[in-house]
């Protein structure tokens, strides 16, 4: 189960909507091996694209440096999808190389409500999870 507090899924769901029509994504950093979201980290989709998100290489690797350096790790990598469902795409399976953190997927193709759920991604296999906003 993914625990949230209502400030950070605030935040991830604001950057969803600031950045439609484009694909938004980030990183919720967090204390190494605690499984604890604390830092919110916006990410630019360098891809600049209403179906793909790619984080900017240069920007990835200064982050992960950042990370390391402040002993934390990628507790949820987040993104958004514009026209479809919170589920995660071929494309977003392929990319998920991080088995310890929750993927988040955030669907702004509704303008009223938004669609937020949560997945473990390892070794290609996707399971959903609960989201908990405390």
């Amino acid at each position: 189960m993914l625990t949230l507090d209502r400030a950070l899924y605030d935040a991830i769901v604001a950057h969803a909507r600031r950045d439609h029509p484009d694909e938004a994504c980030g990183v919720i950093a967090g204390p190494a091996g605690t499984d604890k979201p604390d830092r919110f980290i916006p990410m630019l989709n360098a891809a600049r694209s209403p179906t793909f998100y790619e984080f900017d290489s240069t920007d990835l690797l200064k982050l992960y440096r950042e990370m390391d350096d402040r002993d934390e790790e990628p507790v949820v990598i987040y993104h958004s999808h514009t026209a479809t469902e919170a589920y995660p795409s071929r494309t977003d399976i392929s990319y998920a190389n991080e088995p310890g953190a929750h993927y988040v997927l955030v669907s702004t193709r509704d303008d009223v409500d938004v669609e937020f759920r949560s997945y473990r991604i390892v070794d290609g296999v996707v399971t959903e999870e609960p989201v908990e906003i405390a």
